[in-house]
């Protein structure tokens, strides 16, 4: 477990959707993701030196770099004095002020996509290939090629990268976003629930499977009074752990919209690809999302429920919540001292079957230069300080030390007077962490390692999607679409208010076929025997 020793405390921000997690930062976040993505290697290299100033570079003239991040941007003016920190630093250095712009959670994927669309003069923007339709947004032109550039402006990120890194970070054999290759993380999604509730109905054991998490829900319903079994939000989305607890199916990183339409068969048959919502594991699923529903799991007006279950959790009036394992390490903490005696759990969907847990791809996180980018080459030298300055990488991920932490025996502590509403800091960076500058912290479950990271390890395989880029060309409108499809039908079936699951589920499934799905299938598999052509195999 040495690999995961590193790991950071961070909490993540809830997201929606199989594969699209986001999966790292921010604690205001309002999604359920149930991706099925697990953790990234570890790379050793670089320096802890700024960029080089006399590299022949003409700073003369001040210039502003913008950042895109995912995330609510933050309310009570502690990251604006980060930020006044940052860029003194930034200027002293490169003569450059950065400034972060927010994509809040509320419809982000739309507004992302839009933004990268709209043509806007874009420095710097946080991407995921899993989850933010990167290789899309490649495939329309919205990055800037950098192959020229990162030797020269961003020089210590460009030389601690391995060439295989950097070959999983090209379109077109061009190089179009630096992957978050040096920071490791698990963002396997599961279930968290109550310890000690759960010993009440009778389950003993660590829950393995969805029939027992509703055996749970029950026992909440009817023995907690004022207490919501899952006060779920609208955006959460379950069905890509439901296919990762009950198949042997991966996740592929392309997008459908709301619900995950494809997959591969198995690791065995990683270049197979299929589609569980043509099997009756998309009927299984609807059925029991509608015995949920109407046995009252959640509220009745979930699909437009936008409260924050995680604060309804730790307020001791939700029994459960959804997201990956970092999120759960720090959520432990929070629950013990929140809810003393919670004893909170998680039940990964990878546990029910162990034979899907993939680590996590290297361009889970990242970075990219917009394609209309008026300063690139002030952009790539602001992100080498990020990433290789320990100064400005521990305020832009920490605050300000004495403010927002103090170290304690080699630990990130809160100081004496901290208040969580007006200290809070964060600052949703996902775009180039690395190991060797984060600093443990004592909001980190001091068991994470030895329980969740020895179970993952028993069962982890190694990502195999890594330089698989889909080419939409061929199937635009047919995958626009599919997609369409799946955010028209996909939450109310997720919620169970579809009415009959037969023929909600039909439905869906004649949809897909009208919207194209058979082309969009084709066209991948095809794509997927020219991948497999080029991995050797």
């Amino acid at each position: 477990m040495s690999k995961f020793k590193k790991v950071t405390a961070l909490l993540m921000a809830t997201t929606m959707l199989f594969g699209l997690t986001a999966c790292s930062g921010n604690n205001n976040g309002n999604n359920g993701s149930a991706s099925t993505n697990t953790g990234t290697k570890t790379n050793d290299g670089g320096t802890t030196t700024g960029t080089d100033e006399g590299n022949g570079v003409d700073t003369s003239k001040f210039v502003k770099i913008s950042y895109v991040v995912l995330g609510d941007k933050p309310k009570n003016g502690q990251f604006e004095k980060v930020m006044e920190k940052v860029n003194v630093i930034m200027k002293e250095k490169i003569n450059a002020e950065l400034e972060w712009k927010w994509v809040e959670w509320a419809d982000w994927q739309t507004k992302y996509n839009l933004l990268l669309a709209s043509g806007e003069a874009i420095d710097l923007i946080t991407i995921g290939t899993d989850w933010l339709d990167t290789w899309g947004n490649a495939q329309r032109g919205a990055f800037m090629n950098l192959d020229e550039l990162l030797p020269k402006y961003a020089p210590e990120t460009f030389k601690s990268i391995p060439e295989e890194d950097w070959a999983q970070s090209k379109y077109n054999g061009k190089i179009v976003l630096i992957p978050e290759n040096d920071y490791t993380q698990w963002v396997n999604h599961g279930f968290f629930y109550r310890g000690d509730w759960a010993k009440e109905a009778g389950l003993t054991e660590p829950i393995k499977n969805w029939e027992e998490i509703g055996q749970y829900l029950q026992y909440v319903k009817d023995n907690k009074e004022g207490v919501i079994p899952w006060d779920a939000a609208s955006g959460a989305q379950t069905w890509g752990g439901y296919v990762q607890s009950n198949t042997d199916n991966l996740e592929l990183p392309i997008s459908t919209g709301f619900l995950p339409v494809f997959a591969a068969k198995s690791f065995d048959e990683k270049y197979t690809v299929t589609s569980p919502i043509f099997e009756d594991t998309f009927l299984n699923y609807a059925t029991m999302m509608k015995e949920w529903g109407d046995k009252g799991f959640w509220r009745e007006d979930a699909l437009n429920n936008k409260n924050d279950n995680r604060v309804a959790l730790k307020a001791g009036l939700s029994g459960m919540d959804q997201h990956h394992t970092q999120t759960f390490s720090g959520l432990r903490v929070e629950m013990d001292r929140e809810q003393p005696g919670s004893d909170l759990q998680m039940f990964p969907f990878a546990r029910t079957r162990g034979t899907n847990l993939m680590e996590l791809s290297i361009t889970h996180g990242g970075t990219s230069v917009g394609a209309h980018s008026k300063n690139p080459e002030r952009a790539l030298m602001a992100y080498d300080l990020i990433r290789n300055n320990e100064e400005v990488y521990h305020l832009l991920n920490y605050g300000l030390e004495g403010v927002q932490y103090e170290i304690k025996d080699g630990k990130r502590a809160r100081p004496a007077g901290y208040n969580e509403a007006d200290d809070n800091f964060y600052s949703d960076f996902w775009g180039g962490r690395v190991d060797k500058f984060e600093i443990p912290s004592e909001t980190t479950w001091d068991q994470i390692e030895e329980t969740y990271y020895a179970e993952y390890d028993k069962i982890k395989k190694p990502y195999v999607y890594g330089q698989f880029v889909f080419d939409k060309t061929p199937v635009e409108a047919e995958l626009t679409a599919v997609s369409q499809v799946a955010g028209e039908l996909g939450p109310a079936i997720t919620f169970g208010k579809a009415g009959d699951p037969a023929k909600a589920v039909e439905e869906f499934r004649n949809k897909l076929k009208t919207a194209g799905y058979d082309k969009v299938l084709a066209e991948l598999q095809k794509q997927m025997d020219a991948y497999k052509a080029q991995m050797g195999e």
